[in-house]
């Protein structure tokens, strides 16, 4: 199992545990996370996913997938260096203990 934290943009953190393969989406949305809407369920057609990726985690994570530059110039939200959609974050062991922060809204 992976652990993931998300931290909400009024601070509020929630750890939760995923198994490798799920996406930082997937995970969100099996516990209950709220910020993370993911209307397309996974698709990459939407930004209602966003998320920032927490500094010490960038590089662990890679960079932005192809076509996600497009979806995120539709979010709702700020985006940042550090957005990515959450659903193209595949967990894998060397992400245990990631840490998310999510936008103040995403619709």
């Amino acid at each position: 199992m992976v652990k993931v934290t998300y931290i909400e943009h009024d601070g509020t953190e929630t750890t939760v545990e995923a198994a490798e393969g799920d996406s930082v989406m997937s995970a969100a949305i099996a516990n209950g996370i709220d910020g993370i809407v993911a209307e397309c369920g996974g698709s990459m057609m939407c930004a209602t996913c966003h998320c920032y990726v927490d500094d010490a985690w960038t590089d662990s994570t890679g960079p932005r997938k192809e076509g996600e530059d497009d979806m995120l110039e539709s979010a709702a939200s700020e985006v940042k260096e550090t957005s990515r959609l959450s659903c193209q974050i595949k967990l894998t062991a060397d992400l245990d203990g990631l840490v998310v922060h999510l936008p103040e809204e995403q619709v």
